[in-house]
């Protein structure tokens, strides 16, 4: 399998070259030359396996230069029952008839990013050992992708951190679990300004080829295939306990399910459009916004319009407070018929100089083929949706897995199973489950008291030649 540009770059690279590289040398992101196809033969083969060994096949399809063996131990040796706390890894929990949710927190940050990011720092410390090399790891949060990434990548051999996040725009929770690391190969940078100021800087530092190549930068954002890729495995796993004995209702039809998916971005629910496209039965990808809601305009009215630093909403479910999400790009390549030069022009200079772009009503009639429908939450949303769902079920969620459940509840359909994948769990979040339930969520034991430890983090304004200098300070030249 080899990989090309979403911006017309058709050099074809093996995959571990493109793991540890982030963006393309145009500035692109980098997609597979085709999505294998599963067929009913293929899924009732994988039907039943472990967590670990749908990964190793899933993968396997994506990666042939990783010998089989050693691909198949970095996934038994990453979802286990002691990393994620079930067997199942992602179990479902049952809400009412035909409505799950998807489990995806249990792992040590208590956010579906340690899926992908657990697998990602085995195969970061992997790769590098087997070519004696390092790597910088530049990243951006709006709240979980860093914490979850460098909980996977502390300790690691070769492997140092340099995570950007928007100061003071993370709950008190998740600040505590990036901020409290004092890990030698851990840097937090905390840049006055949004998460979309911190994504242009990771941008602009992959962009400048010498530096990167110099400084050895890498990264573990979504952007990274690496990231999606292991995301996609999920949608199959919640597909086939969905359509099994125990959760398939009298009234299913039992071969489509569908995703509702909270979405800032677009990295989650990209990995379902994948799986989708591979041939997943999957009848509705919902997508779920919160206030800031630049992917569900794009989605009602086909105008993909970015927002300002000024009109980028903050919110109760932080880690959606997105207005520029990196991810559509993958999609738009996949609407357009992988025009590259065409996606090129829309994400380059359109949203250079008009702020955003439009496509044709041909475009956008393609967009119901490939399954999407959207939504968004509002925090009056949110609220009502956490305690509802608490009075109902007994069930407490977090605000983003409310928006997305929220959503939900406006597209399911008789007969298809609606599974909302979960984003964290509500200790993340316990200022707005408080205000929407009276309670307080608890933290698992071993993160009791996290908001009290020692921080150590450095402020800076949103600029990208200091970071640079940062870097330079802090690295192996």
């Amino acid at each position: 399998m080899k990989y090309i540009s979403t911006r017309g770059d058709q050099t074809p690279r093996g995959f571990s070259d493109i793991l540890l590289e982030g963006l393309a040398p145009d500035g692109g992101l980098y997609l597979p030359t085709h999505y294998p196809k599963v067929d009913e033969t293929t899924l009732s083969r994988w039907r039943g396996l472990s967590y670990a060994g749908l990964a190793f096949e899933v993968l396997s399809l994506y990666i042939d230069d990783i010998p089989a063996a050693d691909l198949k131990r970095l996934c038994d040796a990453t979802y286990t029952e002691a990393v994620f706390g079930t067997p199942q890894i992602t179990p479902l929990k049952p809400l009412r008839e035909g409505l799950c949710l998807q489990a995806l927190s249990n792992g040590p940050t208590l956010a579906f990013k340690d899926m992908a990011m657990q697998l990602l720092g085995n195969l970061f410390e992997y790769e590098l050992a087997r070519r004696g090399e390092e790597l910088n790891i530049l990243g951006a949060t709006s709240g979980d992708t860093g914490s979850a990434a460098e909980y996977a990548m502390r300790g690691k051999r070769g492997v140092r951190v340099f995570m950007l996040s928007p100061h003071g725009r993370m709950s008190p929770f998740q600040q505590a679990q990036m901020f409290s690391l004092q890990d030698a190969n851990i840097h937090n940078i905390a840049v006055e300004g949004v998460f979309d100021d911190c994504q242009d800087i990771v941008k602009a530092v992959s962009n400048d080829l010498g530096f990167k190549r110099q400084h050895r930068i890498g990264t573990v954002n979504s952007i990274n295939w690496a990231r999606l890729l292991a995301q996609v495995v999920y949608y199959f796993a919640g597909y086939f306990q969905a359509t099994s004995g125990r959760f398939q209702s009298t009234k299913s039809n039992a071969d489509k399910v569908s995703f509702a998916v909270p979405s800032g971005n677009f990295g989650n629910i990209c990995a379902g459009h994948v799986a989708r496209c591979m041939g997943l039965p999957i009848e509705h990808l919902v997508l779920a916004t919160n206030e800031n809601d630049v992917l569900d305009e794009f989605f009602r009215t086909g105008t993909y319009r970015v927002r300002a630093t000024a009109e980028t909403h903050e919110t109760s479910s932080p880690s959606m407070d997105i207005s520029k999400a990196s991810n559509f790009e993958r999609f738009v390549f996949d609407l357009l018929g992988r025009d590259g030069a065409r996606t090129a022009a829309l994400f380059g200079p359109a949203l250079a100089k008009e702020g955003g772009f439009t496509v044709t009503h041909e475009e956008f009639a393609r967009i119901a083929g490939f399954g999407f429908v959207s939504g968004k939450s509002t925090h009056a949303d949110r609220l009502a949706t956490i305690r509802g769902t608490w009075q109902d079920s007994g069930v407490m969620i977090d605000t983003h897995t409310a928006d997305g459940l929220k959503v939900a509840l406006a597209h399911l359909r008789p007969g298809v199973p609606m599974l909302v994948l979960e984003t964290a769990l509500p200790a993340k979040f316990a200022a707005t489950i408080r205000e929407a339930t009276g309670l307080d969520p608890e933290p698992p034991a071993a993160l009791r008291g996290i908001e009290n430890l020692p921080k150590r983090f450095t402020v800076m304004p949103p600029d990208v030649a200091q970071v640079k200098r940062f870097i330079q300070q802090h690295c192996a030249a």
